[in-house]
């Protein structure tokens, strides 16, 4: 469940309370693993796979409410704003009008020669000045994207780092500041998880957003026209979770250029996310074998072509910066042979989801009979699909058959438990379930719908609702399967 999905009096789920109270649900139902979203900050669309930074975190997860205590807010003035009026839905919009507004009333009596701050600024000085002065420009452009910048902040002339930095030294201090609160809220939170015997699972996507602090101080990394336009954009052809495709729009690595370099900005990264998590989960890892790129100015999909990838070089230097962070790999949907031998290479677990296993062919790589190892993590489903009422509530009962009888039951309504159960007694090593599917929600409750904008990420759980009967068939199969 992402953070954003938790309750609060807020708008959006944070780091306060509500996720504490999450981690204690998750001990009371004897689950060991609590897998996230990406928490970086986003842009337009609200996309947490396409973060203006690959270091920073999001500042719409800071707790308002730890900002009382801390005495940089009063309870009144947070309640003077409208954070919406449905609890069980993110409105963005709003977000971005209020959020940064009561944030910039915090920071008015923050500290900012406080040691803790200065040496924060000091510990995460190679991503966090670029980062902070990125959002004061872009502040300063009402919020246009870096390639329409004026073309010496654009172009990062010396002469023009210098002046904006200058004119614009408060508004750094703000961001830098939001970092400092964020970072200082997760530790507290993933110490209290490990202390309660919870590991997070960290996702990491595959690609920046062009729009991004990354991208705009450092586009040697990335395969770009000279004046910073995109010539390709990534993305998947058609596939079980998009059947016309997937044009992300990220732009492309240059894998050329940074084997070059070592991978550094990959070790920076997969270092950053180690000290974050407890498990990182590589999101799109047939990108690191083979990725797929599209014309930056073609429509279909389907015009697309594979390139290769850095694969073992760069997994190699993953492995050695993660330490004792363990990585799994995103490789659910694919068949393409080389992620799967390079998987058994280096021992990473890949992926399986049990809502693809049910298409009548019984040799379903998904389905558990045919599971040929336990190093993999099995999901009833991910983000980027429906949940499990939705995505068999209009299949009729002849395309049924066959799960029914896998599954020794005679109704939808006892799907999504029975794949629960199957996912549970499963040899997988690791067994994540969507909260939506632990709700027996539809798909109202769906966090994405790839290729759309508008209506996605925007699911939050609501208050007390996972009955007691509920809670104890939980705990039941989690015993009764050793998990």
């Amino acid at each position: 469940m992402a953070i954003t999905s938790l309750p609060s009096d807020y708008g959006i789920g944070t780091l306060g309370d509500a996720a504490f109270n999450f981690v204690d649900l998750l001990v009371d139902l004897k689950q060991r693993y609590w897998q996230i979203l990406p928490i970086g900050p986003t842009s337009f669309g609200d996309s947490p796979y396409q973060s203006i930074s690959a270091f920073a975190g999001n500042p719409y997860l800071i707790d308002l409410d730890d900002l009382v205590r801390d005495g940089l807010l009063m309870e009144s003035e947070i309640r003077s704003y409208n954070w919406g009026a449905d609890e069980k839905d993110v409105d963005y919009a709003n977000l971005f009008e209020n959020r940064f507004q009561i944030l910039k009333k915090a920071f008015e009596r923050f500290d900012t020669t406080k040691p803790s701050f200065r040496k924060f600024e000091e510990d995460n000085d190679c991503w966090l000045t670029d980062y902070a002065l990125f959002m004061a420009v872009k502040g300063k452009e009402n919020n246009r994207e870096w390639m329409a910048w004026e073309p010496g902040i654009r172009n990062r002339t010396p002469e023009a780092l210098q002046e904006y930095t200058e004119l614009l030294k408060e508004e750094i201090l703000f961001w830098k500041f939001c970092q400092y609160k964020f970072y200082e809220q997760w530790k507290f939170l993933k110490q209290y998880a490990n202390t309660r015997g919870i590991q997070i699972i960290g996702d990491i996507p595959l690609y920046m957003a062009m729009d991004s602090a990354d991208v705009w101080a450092d586009r040697k990394l990335f395969l770009l026209e000279e004046d910073g336009s995109q010539q390709y954009v990534a993305g998947s052809p058609p596939d079980n979770f998009s059947e016309e495709g997937q044009k992300w729009g990220n732009p492309v690595y240059d894998y050329s250029y940074m084997e070059e370099y070592r991978f550094d900005w990959w070790r920076h990264r997969i270092e950053k996310n180690a000290a974050l998590y407890d498990v990182i989960r590589i999101d799109h890892f047939l990108g690191v074998v083979r990725y797929y790129t599209i014309p930056f100015r073609e429509k279909d999909c389907c015009n697309g072509k594979w390139n290769k990838g850095p694969g073992k070089k760069l997994t190699d230097v993953m492995e050695e910066s993660a330490g004792d962070c363990r990585i799994i790999a995103d490789n659910a949907g694919s068949a393409i042979a080389g992620s799967r031998k390079l998987l058994a290479r280096i021992g990473w677990p890949g992926s399986k989801i049990l809502m693809f296993a049910f298409d009548g062919n019984t040799g379903n790589e998904n389905l558990p009979h045919n599971f040929e190892e336990n190093n993999i993590v099995v999901y009833t489903g991910t983000h980027d699909n429906d949940t499990v009422v939705g995505y068999f509530r209009d299949k009729t009962e002849y395309e049924l058959a066959y799960l029914y009888e896998y599954l020794n039951i005679g109704s939808k309504e006892e799907i999504p438990d029975a794949l629960i159960r199957l996912a549970y007694s499963s040899i997988a090593d690791v067994v994540i379930i969507p909260m939506q599917d632990i709700l027996q929600l539809g798909n109202e409750a769906r966090m994405n719908q790839p290729s759309t904008v508008g209506q996605n990420w925007k699911w939050r759980v609501g208050k007390d609702t996972l009955s007691e009967e509920r809670r104890a068939w939980i705990r039941t199969i989690a015993a009764v399967y050793r998990r």
